[in-house]
C-alpha cells in the first residue's frame, strides 16, 4: 500500500494556525483563578518542586525571546507574531499564576534565570550568516515541538493528581486553562519544522550539524518539565529552555 503524503504547509497555513490561537487563548487573568486549596500541605509535599519548576521556566520566558532575538535577527513576521504577541504572553501568565499558587502553599517565590548565556551570544554572533540561521531556526523548531509534548504530558500528570486529591480549583481554574494552550504551541513548531524539510532550506550538511547539535545541547525552545514530574533530575534541577 502506498504511504499517503503528507500535507504540504504554507506559511500560509502556519500564518492562520498563529492567528487562531491568539483569537482562542487570550492569556489567562490571573483575577479568573479560584486560589482555594484544600490541603495546602499535602500538595506542596507531593507536587511543590513540579510546581516551582515549571513556574521558573515559565516566567523564563522573557530571557527566552531575548535569546530568539539574538539567534534568529532576521525572524519574520509569523515568528515575531508567535514569539512576541503570542507565546510570551501567554507563558508569562502560567508563570505568575505557577508562582502564586506556590506561595499559597507556603513555598518561594520562583527565581527564574533571566541572563543570556554566553554560549547563545557567541551562536548570535554567528547567526547573522544565513546558513547558521536557519540551523538555529530549525533546532528551535524542533527542540520547541519536542518540549511542549512533554510539558502537555506533564500537565497531564499534575491534573490527574490534583483531581485524585480533591483540589479541584487548581485543577479547573489553573492546570486545565494552561494545558489547553500548550497543544497549540506544539502544533506550531511541528509545522514550521515541517515546512522547512518540505522546502528543502537546509543543505545536507546543515542537517547533520543539527543534529550534533541537538545531541550535544539543549537550545531555545522550551522546558522539560516531565523530568520534574518523574523525579529524574531531583526537584533542585531546572533545564531552562535555553539549554
Amino acid at each position: 500500500m502506498l504511504a499517503v503524503p503528507r500535507q504540504h504547509i504554507t506559511q500560509q497555513k502556519i500564518a492562520e494556525h498563529v492567528q487562531r490561537l491568539g483569537e482562542l487563548y487570550p492569556p489567562i487573568p490571573l483575577d479568573s483563578v479560584d486560589q482555594t486549596i484544600k490541603r495546602p500541605s499535602l500538595v506542596a509535599k507531593r507536587f511543590g518542586h513540579v510546581i516551582d519548576y515549571l513556574a521558573r521556566v515559565e516566567l523564563e520566558v522573557d530571557r527566552n525571546v531575548l535569546e530568539l532575538l539574538v539567534l534568529l535577527p532576521e525572524a519574520d513576521e509569523i515568528n515575531k507574531t508567535f514569539y512576541a504577541d503570542l507565546w510570551q504572553p501567554q507563558e508569562i501568565q502560567h508563570g505568575l499564576i505557577l508562582d502564586r499558587l506556590q506561595q499559597d502553599l507556603g513555598r518561594t517565590a520562583a527565581k527564574p534565570q533571566l541572563e543570556v548565556s554566553f554560549g547563545i551570544k557567541i551562536l548570535g554572533a554567528l547567526a547573522h550568516l544565513k546558513p547558521i540561521e536557519d540551523i538555529a531556526k530549525l533546532m528551535y523548531f524542533l527542540t520547541g515541538a519536542s518540549t511542549e509534548r512533554q510539558a502537555v504530558l506533564a500537565y497531564n500528570k499534575i491534573n490527574k493528581g490534583m483531581q485524585q486529591l480533591g483540589e479541584t480549583a487548581i485543577s479547573e481554574t489553573i492546570i486545565t486553562p494552561i494545558k489547553q494552550q500548550e497543544p497549540g504551541h506544539f502544533a506550531f513548531y511541528q509545522m514550521s519544522a515541517t515546512a522547512m524539510t518540505q522546502d528543502k532550506v537546509l543543505k545536507p550538511w546543515q542537517l547533520f550539524l543539527t543534529r550534533v547539535m541537538r545531541e550535544k545541547s539543549y537550545p531555545p525552545g522550551r522546558h522539560e518539565p516531565d523530568e520534574a514530574v518523574s523525579g529524574r533530575h531531583g526537584p533542585g534541577h531546572v533545564r531552562s529552555r535555553s539549554g
